[in-house]
């Protein structure tokens, strides 16, 4: 059936503001690769970056660029080499694979190799689509008790259990969480599971503290108009002291600020979410406090942790789903996410299963 319709329905961005439903070739696995029927892929903030401007930073679209990086699926076929799966296996798909093996490779840091593929970052193409092809050292088979849909979300829980891991959240830390989107909370989930005593998170918007508070956050605070400074004392006081780590997910200069004021002596300042290239903060009250600042950039090395945490049933995800769409509905879906309504929102590409 698969070859006779030969339909491979894919979600395509353009450029700014042109995203569309098209049909592509099923493409060949070809050595070390496998074909996967996509299963369900969620949309992330890039994804819609990009449909909307065109361009991340310096990464811009010059040609039409399927989204998606956030995916689970079925292997239906195998390339030559390929010896860890079958065809029925269902795998969850780690997006970035490297393509040589420089000193980043070598020292365990692929992410930050300067040529790795990664899914729907220009030029490379993603994963929203019927059927995609992928290397078979970055699928990664899911026991029978973990979803397609917790697969997926596999994805952003990596950028949560790499955060905190650079951040050293450990037992009895206090933590401060800046935002509360899909990334803020996944590090409230991943914190809480390291051992933290006590996680405050701001945000916004109430429904999403909401959510915050569903997924194990201890407190929560609605920022309205507060300074930077004052966001940080809130901090304190919720938290009875200053945390020791911070994890900033929204990449606003002020709350990069607040997480400077907000961190303890000698504690350490994750940044996670990304806004523009040039921010001013008060790097003097860091540096004369010890706080260390730290970048992080995606994940490595995180898919069968989590894994095993998700078939131990040590954490809990499946709260963040919040809408499903067809693939077919997927501008629609797409509209959704701009919107800012719900929390994760998930495509499902095989239309036969629909199923989480």
């Amino acid at each position: 059936a698969m070859a006779a319709t030969g339909q491979n329905l894919s979600v395509v961005v353009h450029r700014a503001g042109d995203l569309r439903l098209e049909n592509r070739p099923i493409p060949e696995p070809g050595p070390n690769e496998v074909l996967l029927r996509m299963h369900s892929v969620g949309i992330c903030g890039s994804d819609v970056h990009y449909w909307q401007h065109g361009r991340i930073g310096d990464f811009v679209v010059k040609d039409p660029m399927v989204l998606g990086h956030e995916a689970a699926g079925t292997v239906v076929k195998v390339g030559p080499g390929v010896s860890h799966l079958k065809p029925g296996d269902r795998v969850a798909i780690e997006p970035g694979v490297p393509r040589e093996m420089d000193e980043f490779c070598k020292s365990g840091r692929y992410n930050l190799s300067p040529t790795i593929f990664f899914c729907a970052t220009p030029p490379d193409d993603g994963n929203l689509c019927r059927y995609y092809k992928h290397s078979a050292s970055y699928c990664y088979k899911l026991p029978d008790n973990v979803t397609f849909e917790e697969g997926a979300l596999i994805e952003p829980l990596s950028v949560g259990i790499h955060a905190c891991k650079k951040a050293g959240v450990t037992l009895g830390s206090k933590v401060f969480v800046s935002g509360s989107g899909p990334i803020g909370l996944v590090n409230v989930i991943v914190a809480k599971m390291m051992g933290a005593a006590a996680v405050v998170i701001t945000d916004l918007s109430a429904t999403r503290l909401q959510k915050a508070k569903e997924v194990g956050a201890d407190f929560t605070i609605q920022v309205k108009n507060e300074t930077p400074q004052e966001v940080a004392s809130k901090v304190e006081s919720l938290l009875g002291c200053m945390p020791e780590i911070t994890v900033e997910c929204t990449g606003l200069q002020a709350c990069i600020q607040a997480g400077i004021y907000a961190t303890r002596s000698g504690g350490t300042l994750v940044l996670v979410g990304l806004g523009p290239e040039m921010v001013t903060v008060p790097l003097v009250n860091a540096a004369v406090r010890e706080v260390d600042i730290r970048g992080i950039f995606r994940y490595c090395n995180t898919w069968p942790v989590a894994i095993a945490l998700l078939a131990s049933k040590r954490i809990n995800i499946r709260p963040l789903v919040t809408h499903r769409f067809p693939l077919e509905k997927a501008l629609e879906a797409f509209e959704t996410t701009k919107k800012g309504e719900g929390v994760k929102i998930m495509l499902k590409c095989d239309p036969t299963d629909h199923n989480p």
